[in-house]
């Protein structure tokens, strides 16, 4: 909350100002500039087009990964890709948005802040950090505050502490606001570092002046509300017979956005660890969807491979995919690829995350489980899915030519010794060096039964008798060792973490 505060919105100035002559003087006259944007910028979507168009020559992309979270992230790709300077702030090192950056600039996470948050009730409340700033992470002030100086600007951004950030702002928010505009905290433009430091939290509006904005009058001073008449519109998403059915997009308990940090949690991916798509009894034997098989799901704008999850509370007709996973984390995963980018005339929020898309089963010619010291560049053909593991990286893989020569390839070149089994649709290796175990590979022409914490705990202190190494080869345990059944809920309940 509080972007609309700050100028975080490109359609609105800072303060609550818009874009009309009496507010752009205003802020003219209390920056001491005349260059100012005189017009509303663009929305997200709209700014992407514009890219795409070349009709914006330079983005800054901070805390948001647009690749992945907005419609139609294929045309997004395209449009960062031939854009000539793009730059992003960020505080994962990989995303599908990073790899476009010309300049990537380091930033701090929600712990390592320090500054005020403002809350849907109007209440400003100090953050304190209370994480060091790791490696060469800064604060998006200081950021910006060095990259204005670089650019000239060195008194305009001669900011030293998130303290002089917060004075001005509050300043704006009071000047030349005798009640004509609601957000005003001017009087606490003049707090000293250590009055900020203390300030516990309060609502505005905090004005000096007795004419301040009465809240209770609303926003337009007579206590009313103003009702904005649409006329209900149809989605865009209609099905036909190339497209039989609708897909929905949305979010699961366990994952936030677009997983750049909750995607390296191997607690979270314990309930749902990949792209899966809910499908309605009835729709998976009309389409011929195996549970816990591969479908391949289109629509006009893109495709994408998820595991089939076969739901009673899936409605005939629909589908359900979750608008999380991304090129981090698994091969053709972006739900958004599949969808159109049209907004809402008002807000400009894309549409319901709805397409129209058709679905068929895929059944590759070979499944494996691979767990991994590092990443392995696989071929294009290969479908994978990450997902996060103790101490090691986990991919779930699928393919149609074998693999067989090209992993048995890799891990020759590293010079690692191999200990395989072959039972011709079943293929199994170990890569071994210096009594380490660097990679393990199970494939089959179904999913492998392999016990993935098993095999992870390998990793960290691997099998030192040859019973053990042959059983760690078939990818099950001894009789002795009790295997682990799958977690289906993370959860916290009563005190104890339910299984």
């Amino acid at each position: 909350m509080g972007g609309r505060e700050v100028g975080g919105l490109a359609t609105m100035l800072a303060a609550h100002m818009d874009f009309v002559p009496d507010d752009l003087q205003r802020l003219a006259r209390f920056w001491g500039t005349e260059r100012l944007a005189q017009t509303p910028g663009l929305t997200a979507v709209e700014l992407f087009a514009a890219i795409g168009r070349g009709e914006v020559k330079a983005v800054w992309i901070m805390g948001t990964n647009p690749v992945v979270s907005l419609p139609d992230s294929h045309a997004v790709s395209q449009a960062l890709a031939a854009c000539p300077l793009v730059i992003v702030s960020d505080v994962a090192a990989q995303t599908d948005t990073g790899r476009f950056a010309h300049i990537r600039f380091p930033a701090l996470a929600w712990g390592e802040k320090n500054g005020t948050v403002t809350n849907s009730e109007r209440r400003i409340s100090r953050q304190r950090s209370f994480l060091p700033p790791p490696g060469e992470a800064k604060a998006d002030w200081w950021i910006i505050a060095r990259v204005g100086q670089a650019l000239g600007y060195r008194e305009a951004f001669a900011w030293q502490h998130p303290h002089d950030v917060f004075r001005e702002h509050a300043a704006l928010s009071g000047f030349e606001n005798d009640g004509q505009r609601a957000f005003d905290i001017g009087a606490l433009a003049d707090l000293s570092r250590e009055a900020w430091d203390a300030m516990p939290p309060v609502r505005w509006p905090v004005s000096r002046s007795e004419a301040a904005w009465d809240i209770t009058r609303g926003w337009h001073g007579d206590g009313r509300l103003r009702m904005v008449p649409v006329t209900p519109q149809p989605t865009r998403a209609t099905t036909d017979a190339f497209y039989p059915l609708i897909l929905n997009s949305g979010r699961i308990r366990d994952q936030w956005h677009t997983m750049t940090r909750t995607g390296a949690v191997p607690r979270l991916m314990q309930h749902i660890a990949e792209p899966m798509v809910e499908v309605a009894p009835q729709d998976a034997v009309r389409y011929q969807l195996p549970a816990d098989g591969l479908a391949r799901i289109w629509s006009r704008h893109g495709v994408m491979v998820a595991k089939v999850a076969i739901s009673e509370g899936q409605r005939p007709g629909s589908l359900f995919v979750p608008m999380h996973w991304n090129n981090q984390f698994a091969r053709q995963g972006r739900v958004n690829n599949l969808l159109a980018a049209v907004m809402d005339p008002y807000s400009g929020q894309p549409e319901s995350k709805q397409a129209a898309v058709a679905i068929a089963a895929w059944q590759p010619a070979w499944h494996s489980e691979l767990f991994c010291r590092e990443p392995l560049p696989f071929p294009a053909a290969w479908h994978w899915r990450r997902r996060a593991a103790p101490g090691v990286l986990h991919y779930s893989l699928a393919g149609e030519a074998s693999a067989r020569q090209w992993l048995s390839a890799w891990c020759a070149r590293r010079g690692w010794q191999l200990q395989v089994a072959d039972g011709g649709a079943v293929w199994n290796l170990l890569a071994w060096h210096q009594g380490r175990l660097m990679l393990g590979w199970w494939s089959d022409a179904r999913e492998p039964a392999v016990d993935c914490a098993w095999i992870s705990a390998a990793f960290a202190a691997p099998p030192s008798d040859a019973v053990q190494r042959h059983a760690l080869l078939s990818g099950r345990p001894g009789a002795a060792v009790a295997p682990r059944g799958r977690i289906v809920c993370s959860c916290f309940w009563g005190g104890g973490m339910v299984n």
